[in-house]
């Protein structure tokens, strides 16, 4: 079943465009050869392209290289990111999506109770009944955070609240990579007055 490149015409008994070959028994060893036994093998069956294998043939079917592509993509898609320097960006924007919750979950509390959680309460008045300051009798029973926890900023430390706020009823502040007041860059502040 050797078969060289044969001519589209049709003349003669080449009728082939690509060159079959055993490549996997090793018959024919060029690397013309090799690559259009693979591609034959892979792309054009002669069973049919329905991507079983050929009886004795040890070849990649076209939905398995599918797979491992689809796989790779994925893959870097996740990965590319650290290796691009835009890890710090996404924690910014997580910081900012975290407050956005956490504010939502404030508003809720004082719907039900008339007041936000006191500095002394802290943002824990949302998992957990306070036991301290003013009574909140209409405290929802499972709190106001869909996870039952207070989340961390990004960087694994806890959003700062006060109340009342120095810019409006609460402030919610995450101080960035350094931890810090202030900064550029990385380690700017995100601050719950200044998201839109």
């Amino acid at each position: 079943m050797n078969a060289e490149i044969g001519d589209v015409s049709g003349n003669g008994t080449k009728k082939n465009i690509f060159s079959i070959a055993y490549c996997v028994q090793g018959r024919k060893k060029s690397l013309h050869g090799i690559f259009s036994c693979w591609f034959k093998r892979i792309f054009f069956r002669e069973s049919g392209f329905h991507g079983l294998p050929l009886s004795g043939e040890n070849g990649f079917t076209f939905l398995e290289l599918m797979v491992v592509v689809v796989i790779l993509g994925l893959l870097a898609t996740y990965i590319a990111p650290r290796f691009m320097g835009r890890t710090e960006d996404a924690k910014a924007v997580k910081a900012k999506v975290d407050i956005a919750g956490l504010e939502t979950a404030l508003k809720l509390y004082k719907l039900d109770n008339g007041v936000y959680p006191t500095t002394e309460q802290g943002l824990i008045a949302l998992v957990e009944k306070p036991s301290i300051g003013d009574p909140v009798p209409n405290w929802k029973e499972k709190g106001y955070l869909d996870k039952g926890k207070v989340p961390s900023d990004p960087w694994g430390r806890p959003y700062l609240y006060l109340c009342p706020g120095i810019h409006d009823d609460y402030d919610l502040i995450c101080y960035g990579a350094d931890g810090a007041p202030g900064g550029e860059g990385k380690n700017r502040d995100i601050n719950s007055w200044e998201i839109e």
